[in-house]
């Protein structure tokens, strides 16, 4: 008996992880190094926790706007394609049947099987068979402005909120350190996570996220302290 086995790829979840992890390694590192670098400079408990959820909420507006900005210029790009090869299907079908058929002789078929591969492909979803081997788009890896930008703005706040529960729950003298700790900690899983998703190495992602993370805060730490000497 015939059992249809259907292989679990992760091309799939490409789209939305890229958008997910770039908005919480956002969120962690600016907010992170946000605080910090305020904190750094001798500010009050409660200025500290402003410019946090001020910096929150409006990197989660600016991951928002820029992703749906980038991603919908994608798909319009994407959608001129197809309009433009609709058009030249509609008016040199034969052409595009030769176009097809060259594409699937490069990549190993020899010329008589490639030829009736884009006949039939042709007859049963002309403009699909061209979009997919002609011009690399499918539906699943298709651009998505809404998505990609409504899961850039949630993982940012997400991630931007784990360094503000950490300055909000210490006192003054603690607050950078635990700030500073925790959210390596959560960089360090953040990127082990989606390497793991991603079916990347863990260890080697997880590295880099939170190498980055720490220069980052550090360096932004600095400058708090160097302007809270002078002011």
């Amino acid at each position: 008996m015939y059992v249809r086995h259907r292989e679990r790829h992760r091309t799939g979840s490409i789209g939305w992880l890229r958008a997910a992890v770039l908005g919480a390694n956002d969120g962690i590192v600016s907010t992170a190094s946000l605080v910090l670098g305020v904190a750094a400079a001798h500010a009050a408990h409660n200025d500290v926790m402003v410019a946090g959820v001020a910096g929150l909420v409006a990197g989660a507006m600016s991951m928002a706007a820029g992703e749906y900005v980038s991603v919908r210029s994608q798909a319009d790009s994407e959608e001129a394609a197809l309009t433009l090869e609709k058009r030249e299907l509609e008016t040199d079908n034969e052409g595009e049947h030769k176009e097809l058929t060259a594409i699937y002789e490069q990549r190993g078929l020899d010329p008589d099987l490639a030829r009736q591969v884009a006949e039939q492909l042709m007859l049963h979803d002309a403009l699909g068979a061209h979009a997919r081997d002609e011009l690399g788009l499918s539906d699943v890896l298709g651009a998505r402005p809404i998505q990609a930008a409504l899961t850039s703005a949630a993982s940012f706040a997400v991630g931007a909120a784990m360094p503000l529960v950490a300055a909000y729950l210490v006192p003054d003298r603690l607050l950078i350190s635990v700030v500073s700790a925790t959210s390596l900690v959560f960089l360090a899983l953040l990127g082990g996570t989606a390497a793991k998703v991603g079916g990347a190495p863990v260890g080697v992602a997880a590295l880099r996220v939170t190498f980055w993370g720490a220069l980052a805060m550090a360096i932004t730490t600095g400058v708090g302290a160097l302007f809270g000497a002078v002011a």
